[in-house]
């Protein structure tokens, strides 16, 4: 086919999709027994992925030759970058959150992280179009802190806000094309 950039553009609905349209909704779980921070992590979320996909293959070698076997469903952890302020509200959370499912001093988890239902919770990752409208939703299912990124500090960055990433471990993904 030769190249035929009219084809090309009739074929991305709407222009494409744009990876700078999209927010993280997430509410903190019982360990915290706090207000939820929905809409702090809702503004200050600058980054993020949709998930990816894997399943693992079983390797049986049979004369010499590797035959592959479909295996199981892998989910590798998800992160997200977080705009920091002066009250550090959103990093204060996730410290806490983390020191209750293993303290500091103690290596001991708070009771209210006895189950899984007391330290994880949902998170949901929203895809918008250009109009506003939601197109793609992933809900992380059960997920919680494992990863919580230094912040660094710099005498020569002046014109810039601190950030820090999260990497959360989740138990699966939800979508419309999976059950």
């Amino acid at each position: 086919m030769a190249f035929n950039v009219n084809q090309f553009r009739a074929t991305l609905v709407n222009d494409g999709a744009r990876p700078s349209l999209f927010e993280v909704v997430m509410s903190l779980p019982p360990i915290l027994g706090a207000a939820p921070l929905t809409n702090d992590i809702i503004f200050r979320v600058k980054a993020t992925s949709l998930p990816g996909d894997g399943i693992s293959q079983i390797v049986v070698p049979y004369f010499g030759r590797e035959v592959k076997i479909a295996g199981t469903r892998t989910f590798p952890d998800w992160s997200f970058t977080i705009i920091n302020d002066e009250n550090f509200k959103v990093r204060r959370a996730f410290e806490s959150w983390m020191n209750g499912i293993n303290s500091h001093g103690g290596n001991t988890r708070t009771g209210t992280a006895a189950s899984p239902a007391g330290y994880s919770t949902d998170a949901v990752v929203n895809q918008y179009s250009k109009s506003g409208d939601i197109v793609k939703s992933y809900k992380f299912v059960g997920a919680f802190p494992v990863d919580l990124s230094p912040i660094d500090l710099d005498w020569g960055s002046n014109d810039s806000i601190e950030e820090f990433s999260v990497t959360l471990a989740y138990q699966w993904w939800e979508t419309d094309s999976t059950t």
